[in-house]
């Protein structure tokens, strides 16, 4: 039997030995010496920037990455319970629900005092019709100038024969 190994190796697995890459480091970029085919006048400004690999290498200025801009700080003050705003619309939500009621209770009490006052007047007009069309002894209690006649016709029939 094999040795125990940490991993299963399929058959026929040979290791090879891998190959790391190490690039060649640039020469640096001598400003001191003109390039004769490139004017002074016509020369771009040239900036230094860290490669991948942490060196400083020229880039004319306007092919630069830009700049990393540090963030503003936070502002790490804790905050209220509730918010502002959603205090102000619950307040507002809250008196325009009592200001409803109000008002709905108030045209209520509007509408019940015009009922009672036309049942009321209703009342006062019938007792006023009423009192006109009464005969006047009954206002007076019977001590009126009204006289009544009563005629009684007695009629009997004899028969005599």
């Amino acid at each position: 039997m094999n040795e125990p190994t940490a991993y299963h190796r399929p058959a026929g697995y040979e290791p090879t030995a891998v190959e790391v890459h190490h690039p060649t480091p640039l020469a640096p970029y001598d400003l001191a010496t003109p390039v004769a085919m490139d004017p002074y006048a016509e020369r771009q400004p040239v900036v230094w920037v860290p490669d991948a690999y942490g060196r400083m290498v020229p880039m004319p200025k306007h092919l630069a990455p830009p700049a990393v801009v540090a963030p503003a700080p936070r502002d790490l003050t804790p905050l209220p319970l509730l918010d502002p705003v959603a205090q102000r619309l619950m307040g507002a939500g809250i008196g325009g629900g009592a200001l409803s009621a109000g008002a709905g209770y108030g045209i209520g009490e509007v509408i019940n005092a015009a009922a009672g006052f036309s049942g009321g007047a209703l009342i006062w007009i019938a007792l006023v019709v009423l009192a006109l069309r009464t005969p006047a002894r009954a206002i007076t209690g019977g001590k009126g100038s009204t006289v009544n006649i009563r005629k009684a016709v007695i009629k009997r029939s004899h028969f005599h024969g």
